[in-house]
C-alpha cells in the first residue's frame, strides 16, 4: 500500500471543510486526495491530476472499486497545464491546490521504465509515454559537454566529467541500454571512496536523467505559476518537495510572488516529517520538505 508522505501535516496546513474544492496535481496513487475527499464531503469536489497514463488507469480502477467517483475528478495530464485543466473541467472556488512532485515510489518499484539503478531494465525514465525523449537517448547520443552539464547541474554531481567520459567511451564500444548496465558504467567511473557513502554512487546521475527527460523543473516551474493563479483569494498553496533543486524552485517562487501579488506564509520554512512517526515506517519521506503558503484576500 502506498503512504502519502506529511499526510496529516498536509491535512493540518489546508484545513479542507465540507463543501470546498481543492485540486491534487500530484494525485498518484491517491493518498492524499482521497482523504481531502473525505474533509470535503457532501458537496465538496476533488480535481485530481496525473501525467502517468498507467497511474491514471489504476488510479481510475481505484476510484471505481471504492465505488467514490461522485465528486473527484481526474485527469491525464501535466500540472503544467494546470490553468487549461481547470477552464476545461469549469472548476471554480479553488480552496487548495498540492504539489507532491518528484518521483512516485511506483516508478522505482514497478514501473519497469529504468527509473531505479537497482533494476535491470530497460533505460527509459519517462513519466508520460508519449514523450519522444528517453534516458536511453541521452546517453548514447547526447554529446559528452551536454552530458557533463546536466549531471552536474540537475544532478549535482562533482564527479560529472568522469561519468560522463565513461559513458561516451563506452557507448563507443557498444549501445548503453538498461539501468544496470548504466549503473555499473557510473560505479566504476568514480573514485573508489565514493562507492563506499551513504547513497549509490549512480543516484545523482539518475536523477539528472530523470530531470531532463521529463522537464521536470520546468513543469514545476509552470505548475506552481498556475496553481497560485487559479487559487481562490485566501486559498492555499501545497507543495511537497524530494530534493534541493525542486526546493530551490519553491523558494524562488514563494520570494518572487512575496513581494508584488500577496503572499502569507502559513508554514514558517519548511515542514519536515518526524523520524518516530513517518520515517522509521517510510524510509523514502526522509528528504520530504513541505511548505505551505496562502493567497492573500
Amino acid at each position: 500500500m502506498h503512504t502519502p508522505v506529511l499526510l496529516k501535516e498536509v491535512l493540518h496546513y489546508l484545513d479542507p471543510q465540507p463543501g470546498q474544492n481543492f485540486i491534487d496535481a500530484t494525485i498518484s496513487h491517491g493518498g492524499h486526495a482521497l482523504a481531502l475527499w473525505c474533509s470535503v464531503q457532501p458537496t465538496g469536489k476533488i480535481l485530481g491530476i496525473e501525467w502517468d497514463s498507467d497511474l491514471f488507469t489504476r488510479m481510475e480502477r481505484r476510484i471505481q472499486n471504492l465505488g467514490i467517483r461522485e465528486n473527484l475528478l481526474l485527469v491525464n495530464d501535466s500540472y503544467a497545464n494546470l490553468e487549461q485543466i481547470v477552464s476545461d473541467q469549469q472548476f471554480t472556488e479553488i480552496k487548495g491546490v498540492l504539489f507532491d512532485v518528484g518521483l512516485s515510489s511506483w516508478h522505482l518499484d514497478e514501473s519497469g521504465r529504468g527509473f531505479s539503478f537497482r533494476k535491470d531494465e530497460a533505460l527509459d525514465m519517462r513519466y508520460r509515454i508519449a514523450n519522444p525523449l528517453t534516458a536511453k537517448e541521452i546517453v548514447n547520443n547526447w554529446d559528452l559537454a551536454k552530458l557533463a552539464k546536466i549531471i552536474a547541474e540537475w544532478g549535482e554531481e562533482k564527479h560529472s566529467l568522469p561519468i560522463a567520459q565513461a559513458i561516451a567511451d563506452e557507448r563507443e564500444k557498444k549501445p548503453i541500454e538498461t539501468s544496470r548496465q548504466l549503473a555499473e558504467i557510473i560505479y566504476a567511473a568514480v573514485p573508489s571512496w565514493y562507492t563506499q557513502q551513504r547513497i549509490h554512487p549512480a543516484t545523482k546521475t539518475f536523477q539528472a536523467l530523470r530531470i531532463a527527460v521529463n522537464d521536470e523543473l520546468g513543469n514545476v516551474e509552470q505548475g506552481l505559476e498556475a496553481g497560485f493563479k487559479v487559487l481562490a483569494p485566501g486559498g492555499k498553496l501545497a507543495i511537497i518537495t524530494f530534493q534541493g533543486l525542486e526546493d530551490k524552485l519553491v523558494k524562488d517562487f514563494i520570494k518572487r510572488h512575496g513581494k508584488g501579488e500577496g503572499i502569507e506564509m502559513v508554514t514558517s520554512g519548511a515542514v519536515k516529517p518526524d523520524f518516530n512517526k513517518e520515517i522509521k515506517f517510510n524510509p523514502r519521506a526522509r528528504s520530504a520538505k513541505l511548505r505551505v503558503i496562502k493567497k492573500s484576500l
